[in-house]
C-alpha cells in the first residue's frame, strides 16, 4: 500500500467531520476550519443572492442562492479528491495531490463565487469588474475571511490563484486545481446544471455526477477521462443546450435581465450608481438602489421585482448579415439603435419612455470541449476531435437555435409598428 497516498486519503476522513444538510447532494461534510470560512459575512452574504436571479418569476421554485451552490461546489470537488486518493491508492502510484494543496482547492471551492453580486452575470458587458477580480480582493483585504483561510492552513494568494485565473502562477498543482476548478466537467458546472434543473422542476440538467467523478483522472498535469466515459460529456453538452432553451435564455429571463442591464448602463453612463456600490450588495439591497435615487431608468428595477417584465416584439435568430444585429452586436451600437427605434417609435406612442426600448443580444456561446479522453493505448485524443455526436455542424446549429435577437418594449407597442420602424 502507498502510504502516503493513504494518509492524504485519511485526511479527507478524519478531519471533515461537520456535516451541512443539502436537498441536493444531502450531507456535505467539512472541516472545523472550513465551517468557520463559510460562516463569514462575505461568504453568508451569498444566502441572500439568487443563483438563477429573477428566474423564480418563471420557475417559482427557483430561489435557491450561491451559498447553496457554493456549498455544492465545494461537495463535488471533495469527491473528487478522495476519487481521484483511491485511484492513486488502487495503483499503487504516489499523486501530485498533496494535504495543503487539497485543502487550499476545497477552500476555493467554496469560496469561488464570493466576488459575485445580483445579476453579475448579466452584466458581463457593462464596465464592472469580474467576480473573479472582486474574490481576490476580497480574499486579500477582507481581514476576516483572510485570516480564516490562514487558520485553515492555507496560504489565501494561492485560493485567490486557483479562483482567478488572471494571476501568475507557475505551481503545477495550482494550474491542476484551476483547470479542474474551471474546465469541461467541472465542480462548478455539474453542480448549477443538476441544482438549477432540482430548483426549477425541469430534467434537462441532470448528470450522473458519481459516474464522472468515478472516472475523472489525472493525465499530464490535467483533468481527463477514459475513452468510454465520451459520453458523459456529450450529456453535460445536451444538458447544457437545453437548459439554455429553456430557462437560462427564456424570453421572460432575457426580458428581465435587459431590463436590469439597461437601467444600469444608464445609470452609469450618467454618474448616478458608481461600480463599487454594486459589488457588496446582497438582493434585497439591489433593489433598494431606486429608492435614494430619482432617475426613470431605474424603475425598471421595480418592473422587474414585481414580474411585469417589458414585452417581447421582435425575435430572430441572430444573424451578423442583417443591419440590426451588425449594429447592436457592441454596447455602444446597440445605444445608437434603441435611440433611433425610441426616436421612430415615440411619434406614435407619446408616452413611451427612451429606457423602454432594449435591444438584447446574448453573449455568443460554445458547445465544445477540449478535454482529453484517454485510449485504450494510453493515448489522449481531444474530445472535440473524437468521434462524437458533437460535430462543429452540430455546435453551430445548436448556438444558432439558442442565440436570439429580441427586442422588448411596453405590451402597447404593436409588433407591426415596431417592424416599420425597424425597416425604415
Amino acid at each position: 500500500m502507498n502510504t502516503a497516498v493513504a494518509k492524504k486519503l485519511s485526511s479527507l476522513y478524519t478531519h471533515f467531520n461537520v456535516s451541512i444538510r443539502d436537498p441536493l447532494w444531502k450531507d456535505v461534510h467539512l472541516s472545523e476550519e472550513l465551517k468557520r470560512i463559510y460562516l463569514t459575512p462575505a461568504v453568508q452574504k451569498l444566502g441572500r443572492i439568487k443563483q438563477l436571479g429573477p428566474t423564480f418569476h418563471l420557475y417559482p421554485g427557483a430561489v435557491h442562492t450561491r451559498l447553496d451552490h457554493s456549498l455544492g461546489v465545494y461537495h463535488i470537488s471533495y469527491t473528487i479528491l478522495t476519487n481521484l486518493l483511491r485511484q492513486s491508492l488502487s495503483s499503487g502510484e504516489d499523486s501530485i495531490l498533496s494535504e495543503e494543496g487539497m485543502r487550499t482547492f476545497l477552500c476555493a471551492s467554496l469560496l469561488h463565487d464570493i466576488g459575485h453580486f445580483p445579476f453579475a452575470h448579466s452584466l458581463k458587458e457593462l464596465p464592472l469588474r469580474s467576480h473573479e477580480t472582486i474574490a481576490t480582493s476580497l480574499i486579500e483585504n477582507d481581514r476576516q475571511l483572510h485570516d480564516s483561510i490562514v487558520e485553515c492552513g492555507c496560504s489565501p494568494s494561492l485560493v485567490a490563484a486557483i479562483i482567478d485565473d488572471s494571476l501568475p502562477t507557475g505551481d503545477t498543482e495550482i494550474l491542476f486545481y484551476r483547470s479542474l476548478l474551471s474546465g469541461a466537467l467541472d465542480p462548478d458546472k455539474l453542480d448549477y446544471l443538476n441544482r438549477d434543473a432540482f430548483f426549477c422542476g425541469v430534467p434537462y440538467g441532470m448528470q450522473d455526477v458519481s459516474f464522472i467523478t468515478n472516472h475523472l483522472m489525472i493525465f499530464n498535469g490535467k483533468p481527463a477521462l477514459p475513452f468510454s466515459a465520451a459520453g458523459s460529456v456529450e450529456h453535460l453538452l445536451f444538458s447544457k443546450y437545453l437548459m439554455y432553451k429553456n430557462v437560462y435564455w427564456h424570453t421572460r429571463v432575457r426580458s428581465a435581465t435587459a431590463m436590469i442591464k439597461k437601467a444600469l448602463l444608464c445609470s452609469l453612463e450618467e454618474g448616478i450608481i458608481a461600480p463599487e456600490e454594486l459589488y457588496a450588495l446582497d438582493d434585497e439591497q439591489f433593489f433598494m438602489v431606486p429608492e435614494t435615487r430619482a432617475f426613470k431608468p431605474l424603475t425598471l428595477f421595480s418592473q422587474v421585482r414585481d414580474n411585469n417584465m417589458l414585452s417581447c416584439r421582435f425575435e430572430e435568430d441572430f444573424d451578423t448579415t442583417r443591419i440590426l444585429d451588425k449594429q447592436a452586436s457592441s454596447l455602444q451600437g446597440r445605444r445608437v439603435m434603441e435611440e433611433s427605434l425610441w426616436q421612430k417609435l415615440s411619434t406614435t406612442y407619446k408616452s413611451l419612455e427612451r429606457h423602454q426600448v432594449i435591444i438584447d443580444i446574448p453573449e455568443p456561446i460554445m458547445f465544445e470541449s477540449d478535454i482529453p479522453l484517454i485510449q485504450k493505448d494510453d493515448t489522449p485524443i481531444a474530445f472535440n476531435k473524437a468521434d462524437t455526436v458533437f460535430s462543429q455542424d452540430v455546435e453551430k446549429v445548436f448556438t444558432k437555435n439558442l442565440r436570439k435577437t429580441r427586442i422588448f418594449t411596453p405590451s402597447y407597442v404593436a409588433a407591426e409598428v415596431l417592424l416599420e420602424a425597424l425597416e425604415s
